[in-house]
């Protein structure tokens, strides 16, 4: 599928698809994708959505994950992300970019780029990873009114309303937020930094029939659990926000380690994805293919 082919993509919102995996089950897998590469490479695995990580564009663009870049800067990402998967994305809101009707402006510009859901966090800027220490946390009833400004502004977008509150308020004050949230118009709750199985539980348990989303990210404060596993604790989607980014990160970073130490990337050609697996990812054949049936050369006539 091309994105330059009207028939190969989808036909319906990407906000009304991503609510339909949710609502259909089992647990929505959303892997990272922090370029349309990758959100490319998510397609052909066979995942249904994938998710863009602040931290992901961020370090992408070589920046710390502190809510420094715009609405504008990320809608880049959404654009190639969605158009080279023709995938549901799911795209880390970060605080909003300001109050009500910044985040009103950012569901708009994000629906327009061709998202299906986001998530708005309860954190004041600058804003940290979850999985971090020393957080400052929103009024709760400020984040409402985000979140409220929000589904007044989607047309499809799928809201989800993240709290952090769980390591500074504890699990009474998590849900108290998660509850006040979904009253302004949260469509789901994604826990932030929970780190055992009976935390995931608890909140489950105390949030009865309101869809829940878990982070399974590395190097952070959450134990390695599996998709079933988050299922059976009550989850409906699961992320994997910076993995992939990692991993690419962590190649090039060994790549370039070689260069300098061979003199040349020859010891490192069994590590690299082929012309020819790159071409077929990226549809190479089927966009030769479309230009010879809309452009044909024209030789001109005589003159006189």
């Amino acid at each position: 599928m091309s994105y330059l082919q009207a028939s190969g993509l989808p036909d319906r919102p990407a906000g009304l698809r991503f609510r339909e995996l949710v609502e259909r089950g089992p647990i929505v897998q959303i892997p990272g994708a922090h370029n349309g590469l990758a959100g490319r490479q998510a397609m052909r695995a066979g995942f249904e959505a994938c998710y863009l990580s602040g931290a992901a564009m961020t370090a992408s663009m070589g920046l710390p994950d502190l809510g420094i870049i715009t609405v504008d800067e990320v809608c880049f990402f959404v654009r190639q992300v969605a158009r080279a998967s023709g995938l549901p994305v799911l795209v880390d809101g970060d605080t909003g970019y300001g109050e009500a009707l910044n985040v009103m402006h950012m569901v708009r510009s994000f629906e327009d780029a061709g998202a299906g859901a986001v998530h708005i966090e309860d954190q004041l800027l600058p804003k940290k990873c979850g999985h971090l220490n020393d957080k400052k946390l929103a009024d709760a009833r400020d984040m409402a009114a985000k979140v409220a400004a929000a589904a007044h502004a989607r047309r499809n977008l799928y809201i989800i309303a993240r709290t952090d509150a769980a390591a500074s308020e504890g699990m009474d004050g998590a849900v108290a937020r998660a509850k006040m949230y979904v009253e302004a118009g949260a469509d789901a709750i994604f826990p932030e930094a929970l780190y055992n199985a009976e935390m995931f539980r608890e909140f489950a348990r105390r949030m009865p029939g309101v869809p829940l989303l878990a982070n399974m990210t590395e190097f952070g404060r959450t134990p390695f659990f599996t998709a079933a596993e988050f299922e059976e604790m009550g989850y409906r989607m699961v992320i994997w926000p910076v993995t992939s980014l990692r991993v690419s990160a962590k190649a090039v970073e060994n790549l370039y380690a070689a260069i300098r130490r061979d003199g040349g990337a020859q010891n490192c050609v069994e590590a690299m994805q082929t012309r020819a697996e790159l071409y077929e990812t990226i549809d190479y054949a089927g966009f030769e293919a479309l230009d010879a049936t809309i452009v044909k050369t024209v030789v001109p006539a005589p003159i006189g």
